[in-house]
């Protein structure tokens, strides 16, 4: 993310409306530090919970800057999910929805990512928060069927399942299976899915998932990144709409959903609940949490 971009990241986010000094300040004091001592930083994230950062870390870096990188998102995942409830994450990264999900909500997780050097970080930060026993990692793709794919190694948070066309220097081979044999009997309470464009193919491999009954509600990155695989993406959100879904926008600081009645969400996110008067009772009646940056939501 380049200089002007992360400004204007920071200037326009929720989090930082009444405080966007103090945000800058933690962006011009993390551009300073990590390169006088560069490595990587323990950061605190949310209530005890603590998340590994280094430098080139695009999402991880803006949870420092501003708190939630993904606001409406991240907090989606702390009011809705409780202590019995399983949260999926399929393109986990180095572990932010992670680590607020069992971390900070105490749920059990099962978080998937393809890339080896990222699936070390994601290890690293179940380790540091202790949540072993909580999270199951694998280091695997997810797809339409069981098989091998070819991803690119060396992209940060844009790694992505190589298309026919595509040429890059840094590659890997990774097995890849169906989200539905991964969960097998696993009932999931909320998915999240950011694959880069291959949503298309993780929802073609997960029917069985996604149409259970206690399956609460889908994030999905939807902006536009199936394009490279030639997918349509209003296709894609059709078919969530047939598994019985509702697109919705989350506000995190009234604690209400707002049913968006069919169309797409404008940020990049959608998400998708089953039941909304359940999950509007879940986030209204679900404890404040205190984010590293000293402010509650």
């Amino acid at each position: 993310m380049s200089v002007i971009n992360s400004l204007g990241f920071i200037t326009r986010h929720p989090l930082t409306r009444h405080a966007r000094l103090a945000a800058l300040t933690r962006w011009l004091r993390w551009q300073v530090g990590s390169r006088l001592l560069p490595g990587p930083v323990i950061v605190p994230f949310v209530n005890d919970a603590r998340l590994i950062v280094q430098p080139g870390m695009t999402g991880a870096t803006g949870n420092i800057y501003c708190g939630l990188h993904e606001f409406e998102d991240m907090a989606l995942v702390l009011h809705a999910l409780r202590p019995d409830d399983v949260f999926v994450d399929v393109g986990a990264n180095v572990g932010s929805y992670t680590v607020l999900a069992g971390g900070a909500a105490g749920a059990r997780c099962i978080s998937i990512e393809p890339i080896p050097g990222t699936f070390a970080w994601l290890r690293q930060n179940i380790a540091i928060n202790g949540l072993s026993d909580r999270v199951q990692a694998l280091n695997i793709g997810v797809g339409r069927a069981a098989g091998t794919l070819r991803f690119t190694g060396g992209l940060d948070t844009t790694n992505h399942v190589l298309d026919d066309d595509e040429r890059v220097a840094d590659t890997l081979a990774m097995p890849v299976q169906t989200l539905d044999a991964v969960l097998n009997e696993v009932g999931p309470t909320l998915i999240k899915i950011d694959v880069e464009g291959f949503e298309t193919e993780v929802v073609a491999g997960a029917e069985r998932t996604l149409g259970s009954p206690d399956l609460l509600a889908v994030i999905m990155e939807l902006n536009g990144s199936g394009d490279r695989y030639g997918f349509d993406e209003d296709a894609l959100h059709q078919r969530m709409m047939e598994f019985g879904f509702e697109s919705c926008h989350y506000r995190p600081f009234e604690r209400e959903l707002e049913i968006l009645h069919g169309a797409r969400a404008g940020s990049g996110n959608t998400l998708y609940v089953r039941d909304v008067a359940k999950l509007a009772g879940r986030v209204k009646t679900a404890p404040r949490f205190h984010l590293g940056i000293g402010v509650g939501i």
